[in-house]
């Protein structure tokens, strides 16, 4: 599936990827809609729907992702109200042996996330992700989304790879295309991003997984570990 011996970086989505995307869905398409409901005295449903269109609206820019944006134009303070349901920040399964093979077998792995520093300050800090990688780059810093090819070749200035020896794994088709548009060698997709919903379907040209746990073979058979002495 993936020539993990030809690697040397592996770029890790987060959303989807490592966490479990039931937070953010459960966040944005049923806690945000509440509250904004109650703030501005509206029938939930019509609080959702007026939501929703907004949101869709930005779909695939930085707004679509950035906290500040819609912070402002909600008029309700987005990073307090996801705290407020953080307890729903988990890992999806099998992330931790996942990062625990890449870092046994050489490989440099960095994540690599359109989720604004706000809100990833607080994922962090309820899973300490940030232990188990080289690096972390949101796309904020870059002021482009990775569905932008342009990003890819930005992301160097933050972390430095070589395309032909590089992997992203990501739970979103549009940003893997973007990723093979620019030139890195290796996609892989992820098709569970959300415990509490149905896996998709396949990508036609990208090989996919349910779980990390379908591949920890293979990464340990590709990539020994180092001999002792």
């Amino acid at each position: 599936m993936i020539n993990w011996a030809s690697l040397e970086t592996v770029f890790l989505d987060m959303d989807g990827t490592l966490l479990d995307l039931h937070f953010d869905n459960h966040f944005w398409l049923e806690h945000l809609p509440r509250r904004y409901a109650e703030q501005y005295d509206l029938h939930p449903a019509e609080a959702r729907d007026q939501l929703v269109n907004m949101i869709m609206a930005e779909r695939g820019t930085l707004n679509w992702y950035c906290t500040d944006y819609w912070s402002d134009r909600l008029a309700m303070d987005i990073t307090n109200l996801k705290s407020e349901v953080g307890d729903r920040i988990g890992y999806r399964p099998h992330v931790a042996n996942f990062l625990q093979a890449l870092k046994s077998t050489g490989l440099q792995s960095v994540i690599v996330t359109n989720c604004h520093p706000d809100p990833l300050e607080l994922k962090l800090q309820r899973t300490g992700l940030d232990s188990f990688v080289d690096g972390i780059v949101s796309s904020h810093q870059l002021g482009r989304p990775k569905e932008d090819i342009t990003f890819w070749k930005d992301l160097q200035q933050l972390a430095p790879y070589r395309a032909d020896a590089t992997l992203m794994v990501d739970d979103s088709f549009p940003v893997l295309e973007s990723a093979r548009s620019a030139g890195i060698a290796q996609c892989l997709g992820i098709l569970a991003p959300d415990s509490k919903q149905a896996a998709r379907e396949t990508h036609p040209e990208i090989p996919c997984v349910h779980h990390f746990d379908e591949i920890l073979a293979e990464i340990h058979q590709q990539r020994p570990l180092p001999s002792a002495g």
